[in-house]
C-alpha cells in the first residue's frame, strides 16, 4: 500500500532569510574588528571618530573605520541584527553594489554630521568635539530609513510588541533621535550620528542619487528623437508628457 508523507509538522521562519553578499561581508568585518579591539584596546582610540583628532591631524580615515568598531557585545549584536533584518531585502532589491555604496554614504555622512555638530554653536558641541564615536548605528539608521521608503506599510514591531507601519516607525525614531541630540548630550549615545544617518539617507535617495543624470539623459534622448523626426518628416501623436512618463518608468 502506498504511503504518503504527513504534513502535520509546522515550520516557522524568522527574519528575511539567508545573508546576502554585502550583509555577510559587513557582519564578518564588524565581528573581526570587534574581536581585534578586544585583543588590542588601543585600536578603538586609533580608529574611532574623534572630531578634535580629525580636524587637527586630518584623520579623515576615521569616518570609515569608526563604523566597524563597537563598545560591547550588545552594541554589536543589535546593530548586526538590524543590518540583517532590514538590509537584506534592500540588497536583494537594489543589488549588492548600490546597497554597499548607500551603506557607506550614510555611515560617512553620519560621521560628518557629528564633525559639523562639534564645531557648531549647538548644545554639547564642546563635549562632542573631544569624544570618541564608534559603531555602525549611523549607517543602520540610514538602512532603516531606506527600508521604510521601500516598504512603507510593512509592519515593524516596536519593542517587539506594537506593530507599526515602517514609515511611521522611522518618523517616531527620527523625532526621538532629534530630541535626544539637543537634550541629552551626556548619554554616551551618538544621537547626532543617528540623526545624520537619517538625513543623509533621505537626501541621497530623494534628490542626489541619479535623478540629475536621468534628467540630462532624458533631454539628450529627446533632442535625438526630435532631430530624427524632423529629418524624416515624422510627426508624433499624443501628448509629449506621455513619452516622458513612459521613459522615466523604464529608468527608475
Amino acid at each position: 500500500m502506498a504511503r504518503y508523507p504527513r504534513y502535520t509538522d509546522v515550520t516557522y521562519s524568522f527574519g528575511p532569510g539567508a545573508l546576502t553578499p554585502a550583509i555577510k561581508a559587513l557582519i564578518i568585518a564588524n565581528v573581526a574588528a570587534f574581536l581585534a579591539s578586544l585583543a588590542v584596546p588601543a585600536i578603538t582610540l586609533a580608529f574611532a571618530v574623534i572630531p578634535a583628532k580629525v580636524f587637527t591631524q586630518l584623520a579623515v580615515y576615521q569616518l570609515v573605520t569608526y563604523m566597524f568598531l563597537h563598545g560591547g557585545i550588545g552594541h554589536l549584536l543589535v546593530n548586526m541584527l538590524s543590518l540583517w533584518m532590514f538590509g537584506t531585502e534592500l540588497e536583494r532589491r537594489w543589488g549588492t553594489r548600490f546597497f554597499t555604496k548607500y551603506y557607506f554614504i550614510t555611515g560617512i555622512g553620519a560621521g560628518m554630521t557629528t564633525l559639523l555638530w562639534s564645531i557648531s554653536p549647538l548644545p554639547y558641541a564642546d563635549q562632542i568635539y573631544f569624544s570618541a564615536m564608534i559603531g555602525a548605528s549611523g549607517a543602520i539608521y540610514g538602512v532603516l530609513l531606506a527600508y521604510a521608503m521601500s516598504f512603507p506599510n510593512r509592519p515593524i514591531y516596536m519593542y517587539f510588541v506594537f506593530p507599526i507601519p515602517a514609515k511611521y516607525f522611522v518618523m517616531i525614531i527620527g523625532a526621538i533621535t532629534f530630541l535626544s541630540s539637543v537634550g541629552s548630550g551626556g548619554s554616551g549615545v551618538a544621537h547626532t550620528a543617528h540623526l545624520g544617518g537619517l538625513i543623509v539617507g533621505y537626501i541621497y535617495l530623494k534628490g542626489l542619487r541619479i535623478r540629475p543624470l536621468d534628467e540630462l539623459k532624458y533631454r539628450w534622448l529627446r533632442w535625438k528623437m526630435n532631430r530624427a523626426r524632423s529629418k524624416f518628416g515624422v510627426y508624433s501623436g499624443g501628448r509629449d508628457d506621455d513619452w516622458k512618463s513612459d521613459w522615466k518608468k523604464h529608468i527608475h
